[in-house]
């Protein structure tokens, strides 16, 4: 019996399984406490959805802000896209158009779990790649930001799970349609998501230096070649919108063109650390005017000199509006964290801060272990939460911005569980370099 529930409990498809069930039980939830009508529209309403709405319309990639304003490269085109097929078919402003994408929401964030799994595995055995799956799968976030948001948050998720799991198995291929497939995962990462580009370079240059060791004798052309690969494929996959964007602005743009926007929302004398949606173009009818007299290109030119004059400038207040963003981000939402615990009593907020706070402390114990455990591991692991915030730290702080790389998180919250719940002897902590060399030496 007890195997049985051993067998069960580190399940692939049981967990699956499980975490379908779970969001589907909320997501049934909330839309019988809220109106058909209104779930049609209201989640549909900011740039995303707005965007999408204009491309199923025929007018192209335009107007984030519910009127004609004209093109934009607001963001990349992947998830507006997949919005757009989906108003197509079930129509524009539609309760049906909502399920439909909350339903591929949860869709995404559940299939997250497998390769989450399987890099759990690759790192400390199948109890690890189980422990991860399950924090991920019973993660709040991970559960209402599927139906809560009509972000690209979810899809993003998957992407980063799939890129951490195939960056672990690409380690020791050779074949160039391994490292052709890893560009082309990547390629859709940044269309999708252009933030992840962070870490592009640490994780690519991890996959270098690991090549690099391993060759006997060293080559840089073994070990350079193929990450080298990957990188141009995955820009290729980015040239197209580059070029659009090119033909249209005249300018460079390989990505988005909102960060001015997002640093000076961020960072101006009326900013507060919780962002309350004020001085954005889509709410004030002032700075629409001037996004749309300027230009969307030169106006974010502006909003990007405005916030870094006033970042300079007021370098003690940026630091504080940083500090507590930081807050926001690994408490769930909130930059008072210890006074909200203690004014709310709802029992649910105070589930989903004290799982936050909880997972991001585990996280980081997670990374000094591996580090102190010699994993070869640490680093690609450690870069997700490290580097990957800091865009979020330095402009705006909300839930759905931590969710890419909330799976991994998890993963390392499960190595410090791992670490506190099973005897010394058991923990497999060891990474590949330690595991060959223990080879060598018993043989």
């Amino acid at each position: 019996m007890k195997k049985r529930i051993a067998n069960l409990a580190t399940s692939l498809w049981a967990i699956v399984a499980f975490a379908a069930i779970l969001r589907l039980l909320f997501f049934d939830d909330y839309v019988r406490q809220n109106s058909r009508h209104a779930l049609g529209i209201l989640p549909f309403l900011f740039e995303c959805g707005n965007i999408a709405v204009s491309l199923a319309r025929g007018h192209g990639f335009s107007s984030p802000f519910r009127v004609a304003t004209g093109p934009t490269a607001w963001m990349t085109p992947v998830y507006p896209l997949f919005l757009a097929g989906i108003f197509r078919m079930f129509g524009v402003y539609a309760f049906r158009s909502f399920v439909v994408a909350a339903l591929a929401n949860i869709a995404f964030v559940t299939l997250a779990l497998i390769p989450l799994y399987y890099a759990g595995g690759a790192i400390g055995g199948p109890g690890l790649g189980a422990g991860a799956a399950w924090l991920w799968a019973i993660f709040p976030n991970g559960i209402l930001m599927t139906f809560e948001t009509m972000w690209e948050a979810c899809l993003s998720a998957l992407l980063a799970a799939t890129i951490l799991w195939a960056t672990l198995k690409l380690e020791r291929s050779t074949r160039k349609r391994d490292w052709c497939g890893y560009g082309l995962l990547w390629g859709l990462a940044l269309m999708t998501n252009p933030v992840l580009a962070s870490l592009l370079p640490l994780l690519v240059g991890w996959l270098a230096y690991r090549r690099w060791r391993a060759a006997r004798p060293p080559e840089w052309r073994t070990a350079f070649g193929r990450p080298a690969l990957a990188i141009g494929v995955a820009i290729l996959c980015c040239v197209p919108w580059t070029i659009r964007n090119y033909a249209v602005f005249h300018r460079f743009v390989p990505f988005s063109s909102v960060l001015g926007l997002q640093l000076w929302l961020g960072n101006n004398p009326q900013a507060k650390p919780i962002w309350r949606a004020r001085l954005h173009p889509i709410n004030d009818t002032a700075e629409r005017a001037d996004y749309v007299r300027m230009g969307e290109i030169r106006y974010m030119s502006w909003k990007f000199r405005l916030a870094t004059r006033y970042m300079l400038s007021h370098p003690g207040r940026t630091a504080y509006l940083a500090w507590r963003r930081f807050l926001a981000i690994w408490s769930g939402g909130t930059p008072y964290p210890l006074r909200d615990f203690l004014r709310d009593h709802s029992p649910w907020f105070r589930f989903v801060l004290m799982f936050n706070l909880l997972a991001g402390i585990c996280a980081a114990a997670g990374i000094v272990l591996l580090f102190k455990r010699r994993s070869a591991y640490a680093f690609p692991l450690a870069v997700f939460p490290v580097v990957f915030p800091w865009a979020y730290y330095l402009t705006l702080a909300l839930p759905r911005y931590q969710l890419p790389i909330d799976p991994v998180v998890m993963l390392l919250a499960a190595v410090t569980a791992g670490a506190i719940f099973r005897p010394r002897a058991q923990q497999p902590g060891m990474g590949g370099a330690q595991k060959r060399k223990v080879g060598k030496a018993s043989s």
